[in-house]
């Protein structure tokens, strides 16, 4: 098995260059087989995730062409299965938009419970609930989700709970359904935002995707478009995150300076200087660094995917914190693998207690899910002497190149596989 071994102690400086959102990006895979007609998505992040996806699609008998590592054709004209397979949807959770693709334009589909990162549950009642008010009958057997119409009509659903899975799988289906469809209480996120742009070009007639409300117009057929993805606000939040952590001054280069303004706002707070241009943030940790508080909460809150980096800037900053979890119950699994290198966190129900420590000392740890990995590089590019990060198999479903990135930043990390390569990498630092 991967793993990274990082010789902390560097501050990172320079400029980094941030791909596509892996979050918009899979919803965008799913709509592109809505159409009979070839769709070419550009700016695609070259991860793990986003190629079980695209196995996932060409498993159902849709053309897939990999143009180049950030670049996809993706023609559905000759779809021949409308069952999604176990294999895909257990190791990536956002498969099930293939549900909600498939049931708009075919009004019918079958598709595994989903897997994924285990952060916690992540019921998908939501979207069924919005599949069977557009009049489709939804049944769940033998671990498979099935939903059949034989025709879907547009309603008024309130989602009970906002969640972005649910808001972008029904304004999927929503697009080819007769009439007009009302989703509200609907998520903000920017993939949500992302997702009907691309629908829109598609010939989709959608409104309000940025607010609490949508409005979808069904169409009867959707055509071919060229579309790009939006930049990836967790992979330049994690940036940001290591930059403050490591006392460095990094350039995040090819964002939207307005999706990270909560990120913008805690590193503020906890003495970090931020300067916005037009497409870049660029962090300077000057200073010490002091406590505060901190709640996720749905976009434009503070997102649940930064939580853990914040956790690993944290507990090197002076004073006391609190951070309290309220999307994922399973969110603190890294508490443990951060203690190992010196952290003062203790977890009580959903909210962490953090007492900063003056730093981290090099440990052998274990990445947990996505995020949780990437905060635990974080922690060891600060850390005194050499940490080791195992199963990076979750870090690399959602961030690519990270260490060649953090290399080109003057981090000293490298991936290595076998007891040689670390050996030889501690003599080379040592």
């Amino acid at each position: 098995m991967d793993q990274y071994i990082i010789k902390g102690g560097n501050p990172l400086v320079g400029e980094v260059e941030i791909g596509g959102a892996k979050n918009a990006a899979l919803a965008i895979l799913a709509t592109a087989i809505m159409t009979d007609e070839t769709v070419t998505i550009e700016n695609l992040p070259d991860v793990r995730d986003i190629n079980v996806m695209l196995n996932a699609i060409e498993g159902i008998g849709a053309m897939v062409e990999r143009v180049d590592a950030h670049t996809v054709k993706i023609n559905g004209s000759m779809i021949s299965n409308l069952t999604v397979a176990y294999e895909y949807i257990k190791k990536i959770r956002a498969s099930y938009y293939l549900l909600g693709a498939l049931l708009g334009k075919y009004k019918k589909a079958e598709v595994a419970l989903p897997g994924g990162c285990d952060i916690g549950s992540r019921p998908i009642d939501l979207h069924l609930k919005g599949f069977r008010a557009l009049g489709a009958a939804v049944d769940i057997h033998h671990g498979l989700i099935s939903a059949v119409a034989d025709t879907l009509r547009g309603t008024h659903i309130y989602l009970d709970k906002v969640s972005v899975g649910a808001t972008i799988n029904i304004m999927m289906a929503a697009a080819m359904a007769e009439g007009k469809t009302t989703i509200e209480n609907a998520a903000k996120e920017p993939h949500v935002v992302d997702v009907a742009n691309c629908l829109n070009s598609m010939g989709a007639n959608i409104r309000g995707a940025g607010t609490d409300v949508i409005r979808i117009s069904g169409v009867e057929r959707l055509h071919k478009t060229d579309y790009s993805i939006i930049p990836d606000q967790i992979e330049a939040g994690t940036f940001m995150f290591a930059a403050a952590a490591t006392r460095g001054d990094v350039t995040v280069k090819n964002v939207i300076p307005k999706h990270l303004e909560a990120t913008t706002a805690k590193l503020i707070e906890v003495g970090c200087e931020i300067e916005e241009l037009d497409d870049a943030v660029r962090v300077v940790a000057s200073k010490p660094l002091h406590h505060t508080q901190v709640t996720t909460l749905p976009y434009p809150g503070f997102p649940t995917d930064m939580q853990p980096q914040m956790s690993a800037v944290l507990a090197i900053s002076e004073g006391t914190s609190t951070i309290t979890e309220s999307i994922f119950e399973n969110r603190f699994k890294y508490v443990d693998e951060l203690t190992r290198m010196g952290a003062s966190i203790k977890v009580e129900s959903n909210i962490a207690i953090i007492t900063g420590i003056e730093k981290y000392t090099g440990a052998r740890v274990s990445a947990p899910d996505l995020r949780a990995g990437a905060a635990l590089v974080i922690a060891g590019l600060a850390a005194e002497g050499i940490t080791i990060v195992d199963d990076i198999y979750y870090i690399e479903r959602g961030y690519e190149s990270f260490h060649e990135k953090l290399e080109s930043l003057g981090a000293q990390i490298e991936k290595v596989s076998t007891e040689k390569e670390i050996q030889k990498f501690t003599l080379k630092v040592s």
